[in-house]
C-alpha cells in the first residue's frame, strides 16, 4: 500500500489514547498493510503502532524474526488489532529505541514474558505467549496505543537515556 511518515516526538498525536477497532474492514486492512510497509521500509524496525503514522486505531505490527535479538524466539509477523496483555511474568531491563524518538535510546524495565490477546488480520481471535525480545517489542508497541513512549518508562531521564551515535 504505502510507506507512511513516522511522527516524531514531541508530536502531540503520539500522546493520544487510541480507540478500539469495531469492525475489521478494508480500511483496517489498508492500515495494517501501511504499518507493515512502513516497518519493512525502515529496515531496522521490529514494530510500528498506528499512532506513529497518525492513526488513532488500536493496531500494531511486530516482527522480530530478522533481528539478532529475536530471530531464535518469535512468532513471525504479528498483526495485532485491539491487543490486550492478559498476564506478565518476570522483569528485564533492555535498551530500547523508537522510530518516533530517533536520536535516543533508553533503559526500560519490561516483563520478560507476556500473554497477549488480539484479533489478527484475518479476523481470528488469538492468544499468544511471548518471551524475550519479542515480548519487549510487543509491550513497546502496545504502549503507543495508550499514548506512552519509552521515554515515559525510564526511571531516570539523566541516567537511562542515551544519545545515539551520529544522532
Amino acid at each position: 500500500m504505502a510507506i507512511r511518515e513516522i511522527l516524531l516526538y514531541p508530536d502531540a498525536r503520539l500522546k493520544a489514547k487510541c480507540e478500539p477497532v469495531a469492525i475489521l474492514n478494508a480500511g483496517v486492512d489498508a492500515l495494517i498493510q501501511d504499518l507493515i510497509d512502513t516497518m519493512v521500509a525502515a529496515g531496522h524496525s521490529v514494530g510500528v503502532a498506528a499512532p506513529q503514522i497518525g492513526d488513532t486505531r488500536r493496531v500494531v505490527v511486530v516482527d522480530v524474526a530478522k533481528s539478532k535479538l529475536g530471530r531464535d524466539n518469535n512468532h513471525g509477523l504479528l498483526t495485532l488489532v485491539n491487543p490486550e496483555i492478559m498476564s506478565r511474568e518476570g522483569k528485564k531491563v533492555l535498551r530500547e529505541g523508537c522510530m518516533s524518538v530517533p536520536d535516543y535510546t533508553g533503559n526500560v524495565v519490561r516483563a520478560e514474558e507476556i500473554v497477549v490477546q488480539f484479533t489478527d488480520r484475518d479476523g481470528s481471535e488469538r492468544v499468544v505467549r511471548s518471551s524475550g525480545f519479542e515480548a519487549v517489542a510487543i509491550q513497546h508497541e502496545l504502549d503507543h496505543l495508550d499514548g506512552l513512549l519509552f521515554l515515559d518508562r525510564v526511571s531516570n531521564l539523566k541516567t537511562d537515556i542515551f544519545r545515539r551515535k551520529g544522532g
